[in-house]
């Protein structure tokens, strides 16, 4: 075990007493400065500081004062600040965390609720719908034009039935491989309206009620010198109940759903409805035509122009 013992540490006191002339030189830098500038003893500098201490009443060692010059000459009790650059910066962020920390980690939990949410869930489920529609474009509205199709093959007595549905098949068809959404939707309801007209069944009869028109004549604009003949019909189901149908007006070529209308036919047709209801006040030939499963059009038991009005 060696003999040699560590040399004592300085008493607290003293390293006061030392900081304390390093700080007294600092607020007379002047006369420090202007002692070593002339290359004064040391001694001389020591002197002046003892006197500057015994004015304020205090006695302080020359070993203490030799202390505190040799260290001012070292700076050794002199706080030079880091230069500046990322590590100091850093350091700074990391005193100042409690300052700045809460504001920022609320905004990054935001920022990542935010980011979940659009990427984990928004984007997901965007893509999700995308892809239905695009299936649903690509395959099911196919899919149910080719079920209605084959709805209408089979339940038509007619080939125009037949040859109209077809058409619109392949009209839906060809729009859907284009991507086009709205178009191929609108074949897909015109198929759809084509296979009910078809199943429509109802008889056309005159209307024949108190207070309402069973017929009536204008002048067309077009040739005010004709007159034009209607009979106002209705069409009842097997159940005498009243269909609202699709009726086109000759008049401005507008197609409205009504459950009355009038239906152009002959003046001599005309003529018999007036002398029918003329008689007994009941129309009693009220029919005029039929409707039956599986056909498109109306079967007329009177000779009718084909054209139709709806307000008059």
């Amino acid at each position: 075990m060696s003999d040699v013992t560590a040399p004592a540490a300085a008493p607290l006191d003293e390293v006061m007493l030392a900081m304390d002339v390093v700080d007294t030189l600092r607020h007379q830098q002047g006369l420090a400065v202007r002692e070593l500038d002339t290359d004064a003893k040391e001694q001389q500098l020591i002197d002046k500081l003892r006197g500057i201490y015994r004015q304020q009443g205090i006695e302080v060692p020359d070993a203490i004062l030799r202390e505190g010059v040799a260290a001012l000459a070292q700076s050794r009790f002199t706080y030079d600040p880091p230069a500046p650059g990322f590590g100091r910066t850093l350091a700074r962020l990391y005193v100042g965390r409690k300052r700045w920390g809460r504001p920022v980690g609320v905004v990054l939990l935001a920022l990542l609720a935010l980011g979940v949410g659009y990427f984990g869930v928004w984007q997901p489920y965007q893509r999700g719908q995308a892809e239905q529609a695009r299936v649903e474009l690509a395959e099911g509205l196919p899919a149910q034009m080719d079920a209605l199709y084959q709805t209408i093959f089979e339940e038509t007595k007619v080939q125009q039935g037949v040859i109209d549905a077809e058409a619109i098949r392949t009209r839906g068809k060809t729009l859907a491989a284009e991507g086009n959404r709205a178009g191929a939707e609108k074949a897909l309801a015109d198929l759809t309206a084509l296979r009910d007209r078809i199943r429509q069944d109802y008889t056309l009869r005159i209307v024949n009620r108190q207070g309402e028109r069973s017929g009536f004549w204008t002048f067309p604009e077009i040739n005010t010198d004709a007159t034009n003949y209607y009979l106002v019909v209705e069409a009842l189901d097997g159940d005498g109940n009243a269909l609202s149908l699709p009726i086109l007006n000759e008049e401005n070529g507008e197609t409205e759903t009504v459950s009355v209308w009038g239906v152009r036919v002959s003046e001599a047709v005309y003529d018999a409805v007036v002398a029918d209801k003329q008689d007994d006040g009941i129309i009693e030939n009220n029919e005029i035509g039929r409707k039956s499963f599986g056909f498109l059009d109306v079967e007329y038991n009177v000779p009718v122009s084909g054209g139709a009005v709806t307000r008059w």
